[in-house]
């Protein structure tokens, strides 16, 4: 089980709503829980998303249908990297700052230093975490300490045979490897739960955007790589992952993801900047309410990302010092 995931769920009941949501099926639902968004009053200013690369096609989507409803309202979307929305929360260039993985120390203890408080972060939506290969590939699953010996420095410089492949035409061949740039949360989250922390080998071809990473596998028939499951296509292949050479593989799926098995799932983030004891501005109420929404967690669903339960909705709603609804 990915105990780190399961350690971020808010509590046995949430995980009891998240087993039984995806029970019927291993494709992500939204909870039926989660109320149909209410268009308010008086909602005027900017929603200005900055961060993460993995979510840039979510915050799109969020920031265009929210300005569809308030036509008076600007809008800015920016993704560059996880790394790039606490400073821009902190510099007050964004008033959402989405990661696809948890802010680190130095980061919160910045926009303290700066503020007095730290930042609130919000658990919008599920990913799966996806070690790709070509579709032609002749593998179907891996373990966390093989992508360890892959990826990272402490293992060797490795071919297809090193991974089972008997197939002449495999076996000899060299993986070639690809990833994300450093300012990727992507990067990051991979780096701590996968290697253990350790470095990345410098063979690994550095791609500036999740979907950069897909197209590279697609079209080197010997690549592996990791990236968000939401942009993987007919040309890649996403691994069922194991934890141990012993363990059971499981693939990254909706199902899986809810229950903790599939070992590289994780929440995606959306920072704010929420001073204790003070109400948000209308706008950025307004934002949070409809990402939480229906039709919030729908858009969800169109990124090929899990929705989050009600359960989780209310608790974040509730950080950001948001009433729910439901």
């Amino acid at each position: 089980m990915n105990t780190t995931f399961a350690r971020m769920m808010s509590g046995a009941v949430a995980v009891v709503t998240l087993a039984g949501t995806a029970s019927a099926s291993s494709e992500p639902v939204v909870d039926s829980a989660l109320p149909t968004y209410k268009v308010a009053q008086g909602v005027a200013g900017e929603v200005k998303f900055v961060g993460s690369d993995s979510m840039l096609t979510l915050s799109t989507h969020w920031a265009e249908e929210f300005t569809k409803l308030y036509p008076s309202v600007g809008k800015s979307v920016e993704g560059k990297g996880s790394s790039t929305a606490p400073t821009a929360l902190i510099e007050g260039t964004a008033t959402f700052g989405p990661m696809s993985r948890p802010m680190k120390s130095e980061e919160t203890d910045k926009f303290e230093k700066k503020f007095g408080y730290k930042p609130t972060g919000l658990r919008v939506a599920i990913d799966c975490l996806a070690i790709f290969v070509n579709k032609d590939a002749p593998i179907a699953e891996i373990s966390i300490e093989q992508a360890k010996a892959i990826f990272s420095v402490d293992g060797k410089d490795m071919t297809w045979g090193d991974l089972g492949v008997t197939n002449a035409d495999w076996a000899s061949k060299p993986l070639a490897l690809y990833g994300r740039n450093s300012s990727s949360g992507t990067y990051g989250y991979f780096k701590e739960h996968v290697l253990g922390k350790k470095d990345f080998k410098p063979t690994v071809k550095e791609q500036p955007g999740s979907s950069g990473v897909i197209n590279a596998i697609a079209t080197d028939k010997f690549a592996i790589g990791y990236s968000a499951i939401g942009y993987r296509t007919a040309d890649v292949k996403a691994l069922k992952v194991k934890k141990t050479a012993k363990d059971a593989a499981f693939a990254p799926s909706a199902e899986n993801a809810y229950s903790g098995e599939y070992p590289v799932a994780r929440f995606l983030m959306v920072y704010i900047n929420k001073k204790p004891g003070e109400a948000l501005p209308p706008v950025q109420v307004e934002m949070v309410k409809m990402m939480f929404s229906r039709q919030g967690q729908e858009g969800v669903l169109k990124d090929k990302l899990i929705p989050v339960t009600a359960d989780i909705a209310r608790e974040d709603l509730k950080a950001a010092g948001v009433t729910p609804s439901f």
